[in-house]
């Protein structure tokens, strides 16, 4: 019977001993995410240890009741022993899946942060590739008149015919040369991860959708959907430029430091022009198709603020 109690006791230990093995490993982990860690990753850790105190407090009243019925002799210690186990096996199996999940956190924290072997010239030379392939596709997007005789009226009313496309396509011609610009004068980048990478290439997505929405306001401009799908693409544009720019300067990869007035100064802008392009949608459909020429405003606007930021700074 005594052997029994001593085996028992044996595995009681060697379950308290990987209860304990298994914290240290977990407290590593957070210790080892907490030194590379942002706001939000500070909040998970904190959640994690207090959920880790929970349980620790949960098991240690299971264990003291299942004590007490042992020193009342209302169980063996046999019995206490294998209770015991079984809310032991349970904390350890809790800790268990909350390691992997810091484990799986922590791979795919170092793998969003790790930067990739990749020259950041290649990036800026896919860029300025799609910015003139798509420049270039406005231009062949003007269609050639169609004459049924060769009359020199008829070519003139033609052409004339055509100024509305013309038009639209150069606003759309100028903004994409705004954007391109922009991209040079702030992004100009030392290294980069894949995040950086994704976000470059959903800010490109955006600028080739544009050659598109510039047909459909050109051609279908009495209807207010070809109007919200071109500003919608203008404001993606935009909001994957903040966040490019943003998620550079926050992670070190532009060449130089970037002061507060700065970021200001660039957030600002872009707020001005996606208000023009929020303002140019309504006034377009609802009053008069030549509002669609403020956006050429946008080129004067940049201009004015980057000559005040210089004059400021």
């Amino acid at each position: 019977m005594n052997k029994v109690c001593d085996e028992s006791n044996d595995i009681l230990f060697a379950k308290y001993e990987e209860l304990e093995n298994l914290k240290q490993v977990i407290d590593n982990q957070l210790k080892n995410i907490e030194d590379n860690c942002d706001e939000k990753t500070l909040k998970k850790i904190k959640d994690t240890k207090e959920y880790i105190e929970e349980t620790d407090t949960k098991t240690a009243k299971r264990l003291n009741k299942i004590k007490q019925l042992s020193e009342k002799e209302k169980i063996s210690e046999k019995t206490a022993n294998r209770a015991s186990e079984k809310v032991i096996d349970d904390h350890i199996k809790k800790l268990t899946i909350k390691n992997n999940n810091l484990s799986l956190y922590q791979k795919v924290l170092h793998s969003l942060k790790e930067q990739i072997d990749i020259d950041p010239s290649r990036l800026l030379a896919l860029t300025d590739g799609i910015f003139g392939i798509v420049m270039t596709l406005l231009i062949f997007g003007i269609s050639s008149p169609v004459l049924d005789s060769t009359s020199n009226s008829q070519f003139i009313t033609s052409v004339y015919a055509m100024i509305p496309n013309i038009g639209i396509t150069l606003v759309s011609f100028i903004l994409l040369a705004s954007f391109w610009v922009y991209h040079h004068q702030f992004l100009k980048i030392k290294k980069l991860n894949m995040p950086y990478l994704w976000l470059n290439i959903l800010f490109l997505a955006s600028v080739s959708f544009i050659p598109y929405g510039t047909y459909l306001v050109g051609n279908y401009s009495q209807f207010f959907l070809a109007n919200v799908i071109f500003g919608i693409n203008i404001l993606l544009t935009i909001l994957f430029f903040l966040l490019m720019y943003h998620y550079a300067n926050n992670h070190g990869f532009l060449e130089r430091v970037v002061s507060e007035d700065e970021k200001s100064y660039v957030n600002h802008t872009l707020y001005i022009i996606m208000g023009v392009t929020i303002i140019v949608n309504l006034l377009d459909f609802n009053v008069n198709h030549n509002f669609i020429y403020l956006f050429l405003l946008v080129p004067i606007i940049s201009t004015i603020r980057d000559i005040l930021f210089a004059i400021e700074d």
